[in-house]
């Protein structure tokens, strides 16, 4: 057989898609109960305005679980920096600092992070509050360990190299006593 004869000579597995029966088509079933079909009347300006309300909606509820993610870190920081001990070594270094840096590097990019989700229907402001209180949050929660770890200079034994010298206000001198 030569390359490309014979295969449309005989197909026997094609299918003929048209239909030229005299049954009742699907057509003259009645619907099902609670079944409505959608009627080609409804306005498409109808059907637009609901999908940009649906839109809002989903753009709103993802502003608020974007807003509340930074609780979940809060969580498992706190953890970590309590695994970590209170004793100054380079894991719990190492977890404080990162508990300062992830909530620093967030707040700088709240515009980017709401950015997504702008739209003239969707209020952001509330979201980007809660994002950036519980942000905030972390950073306390960062500063809280370095002052559990005694890195934050809060005692005044801490500035004692920035005091001047005492005055002295009395003199002592001492000879040889002779008996």
């Amino acid at each position: 057989m030569d390359k490309g004869k014979g295969v449309m000579g005989s197909r026997k597995w094609a299918i003929e898609f048209t239909d030229n029966s005299s049954t009742p088509s699907s057509r003259d079933i009645p619907d099902p109960p609670g079944f409505t079909r959608a009627s080609h009347d409804q306005d498409d300006s109808t059907l637009s305005r609901q999908k940009k309300d649906a839109e809002s909606n989903w753009k709103s509820q993802k502003a608020w679980e974007v807003a509340q993610a930074p609780f979940k870190n809060l969580l498992m920081m706190g953890f970590m920096m309590w695994m970590a001990g209170s004793t100054v070594h380079l894991f719990s270094i190492g977890i404080t600092f990162s508990a300062l840096w992830q909530p620093l590097s967030a707040l700088q990019g709240v515009g980017k992070v709401f950015e997504p989700y702008k739209d003239a229907k969707v209020d952001l402001n509330a979201p980007k509050l809660l994002f950036i209180a519980l942000n905030l949050g972390g950073m306390l929660l960062g500063v809280w360990k370095l002052n559990t770890l005694g890195l934050l200079p809060t005692h005044a034994s801490d500035w004692v190299s920035s005091l001047p010298p005492a005055h002295e206000v009395e003199y002592s001198g001492g000879g040889i006593a002779l008996h």
